[in-house]
């Protein structure tokens, strides 16, 4: 039988910051625990953000902190081509969409709702289907043009073609429970992205896939993501891994740590002379 797989998929755009810390440390607990292999996987996609010295730093962190990965380490980057031959796959299915709408716009027309308005796993208000509905003749002029456009799947269509109730089992291993998914609650997802050849949800579960992963354990902010993924593995034939969403750790303001917020990176933290055991036991997360 072979070996549980846990991998920490890290993006280079930003150095890494306690709530990193947590997760790598948790899948490295576990993996130790069973036996089992933790990959590193560079999540590189962005190539707008991502930047090589981020890669280097990440590697630097990663090893103060005691932990060494798998050699060559997977680059997000390197798959193009793979995420391409499955978005056209789903095409050919007549499951995607282009979609011309900028952020600004959909803002514009989510402006009317109340606060609490649906938003879907990328924190984007939910989507009202616009562009799904435009003459087909508007889309190839506007594709010839070429205006740029992200590529959504047709939820709705997508569960018909499963025909059946998608579920994951969730949890830390040996403490599993199905988890029943409702990837209609999020509309329409963007499985391409207009800067970039894919999106999040069609990348990590091909990425996953290849590496076999067997155990995903991420961040509880990934939770409602899953649903989505748990469609496109089951449309794509991959299988499905365990997951555990883990807690996130915060800030003194309650919010999560996050780069874009200027959360104190674990650089400036060992430049302040605090010693990685400090860290360690500073980003431990329940793993029982």
């Amino acid at each position: 039988m072979s070996p549980p797989v846990f991998r920490f998929a890290p993006s280079p755009n930003g150095r890494l910051h306690l709530g990193h810390a947590a997760s790598v440390l948790l899948n490295a607990r576990l993996a130790e625990r069973m036996g089992g292999r933790l990959l590193l996987r560079i999540e590189d996609i962005d190539t707008a953000r991502a930047r090589d010295e981020f890669i280097e730093a990440i590697l630097d962190d990663l090893a103060w902190l005691g932990l060494r990965f798998e050699q060559p380490v997977l680059r997000q980057s390197t798959r193009f081509a793979i995420y391409a031959e499955a978005l056209d796959k789903l095409a050919a299915q007549g499951l995607t969409y282009p979609c011309f709408c900028t952020r600004a716009a959909l803002l514009q027309r989510a402006s009317g709702h109340a606060r609490n308005h649906p938003r879907d796993p990328d924190s984007i208000h939910r989507y009202d289907g616009f562009c799904r509905h435009l003459p087909e003749a508007t889309v190839v002029r506007r594709l010839a043009l070429g205006e740029p456009h992200v590529l959504r799947l047709k939820m709705d269509d997508a569960l018909a073609r499963i025909g059946a109730a998608l579920a994951w089992e969730e949890g830390l291993p040996g403490a599993t429970h199905a988890v029943q998914g409702d990837a209609a609650a999020w509309g329409d997802a963007v499985i391409r992205r207009k800067e970039f050849p894919a999106s999040y949800h069609i990348a990590v579960v091909l990425d996953d896939a290849a590496q076999g992963v067997t155990h995903v354990v991420r961040g509880r902010d990934l939770y409602h993501a899953t649903a989505i993924h748990r469609v496109l593995q089951t449309l794509l034939g991959l299988p499905a891994p365990q997951y555990h969403h883990h807690a996130l750790v915060l800030d003194t303001d309650g919010d999560k740590l996050a780069k874009s917020r200027g959360s104190p990176a674990l650089a400036d933290l060992r430049a302040a002379g605090v010693r990685a055991d400090d860290v360690r036991r500073r980003a431990a997360l329940p793993d029982a």
